[in-house]
């Protein structure tokens, strides 16, 4: 009994000095360098991957929302997405673009299951690294590290472009629309989906909502979020598209995402022995931007946003 009420005390004391830490330090946006440091820290201790899998994005669980496995509603979205973009449509060999790819898991399913020609970039080499470790030679996809901002990628470059979650690590979302519409071919397809804010020019941020989104942009290095309606007018003011953008609204399929995340830690407490004291301190200090995060969606402060464009 003892021991069982140490355990706990211990346990409690841990979360305690975690949600200190939460409080104490930030991983505030200051460049891209700050967003690369971040991701590669996240995938060198394993954390990151150990939870979530090789999907570093939502998971879609249907509208109305089911039940379902953490990392297969993850997988679930990759094949969601292509059929929203009608990139399933799209014959093998398409020429494909992943913008923020993480450690690569969404390539690997447009390469495996569509058999799509794919180059995943990332501002992290660290991310670049795992992904090649992650992907069988066989498998057409490729990985490097790159800016969106500044695109290394001559224009007209692509079939299709992909991007899942990483707008809100652009400081400047105009010149990321451009640079995504930018190495497109004529008749290319962007698909785009991100993390949107209300659109604040129809209703502002209240008193008690500043503070809420501020803790948002600062914990997870995001400069700005914007809002579902100012992308895509972003994308159509590049004059680069052939026809008004596609957007859609997925909070309610991926809105289950959150607090399954917290629980998997829950439910796979062998992690925290995996990672020991640092591991079990670091997990327990994103809990209170999972929470927010849920809270932001789940009262329409934010917006799972969904974009399709077609290039001019």
């Amino acid at each position: 009994m003892n021991i069982a009420i140490g355990t706990v005390s211990v346990m409690l004391s841990l979360g305690a000095i975690a949600l200190l830490s939460y409080f104490i330090t930030a991983r505030r946006y200051e460049s891209a360098q700050t967003v690369a440091t971040s991701y590669d820290q996240w995938t060198e201790d394993g954390i990151l991957e150990y939870y979530w899998g090789e999907h570093i994005h939502l998971g879609h669980y249907g509208s109305p929302p089911q039940s379902k496995n953490f990392l297969q509603a993850k997988a679930d979205f990759v094949h969601e997405m292509v059929h929203w973009g009608k990139l399933d449509q799209l014959a093998a060999g398409t020429t494909v673009l992943d913008v923020g790819c993480g450690i690569g898991g969404s390539s690997r399913i447009l390469a495996r299951d569509y058999h799509f020609d794919v180059t995943g970039i990332t501002i992290s080499p660290g991310q670049v690294k795992r992904a090649q470790e992650l992907t069988p030679k066989d498998l057409s996809a490729t990985f490097q590290v790159d800016d969106a901002m500044n695109l290394s990628f001559p224009d007209a470059s692509f079939d299709v472009v992909w991007s899942v979650e990483a707008g809100p690590h652009m400081p400047d979302k105009a010149v990321f629309a451009k640079e995504l519409l930018r190495v497109l071919k004529p008749g290319g397809i962007l698909v785009v989906a991100d993390w949107n804010q209300r659109d604040d020019r129809q209703v502002p941020l209240n008193i008690w909502e500043k503070p809420v989104m501020q803790q948002l942009l600062d914990q997870w290095s995001h400069p700005a979020f914007a809002s579902i309606e100012s992308f895509a007018e972003q994308l159509e003011a590049t004059n680069l598209t052939v026809e008004p953008v596609t957007t859609g609204d997925w909070t309610v399929p991926t809105l289950p995402s959150w607090l399954d995340t917290i629980w998997q830690g829950i439910i796979r407490p062998q992690g925290w022995l995996q990672f020991g004291v640092a591991g079990f301190l670091k997990s327990v200090r994103e809990v209170p931007t999972i929470l927010l995060m849920r809270f932001a969606f789940g009262v329409g402060l934010c917006h799972f946003g969904m974009f399709r464009a077609v290039r001019r």
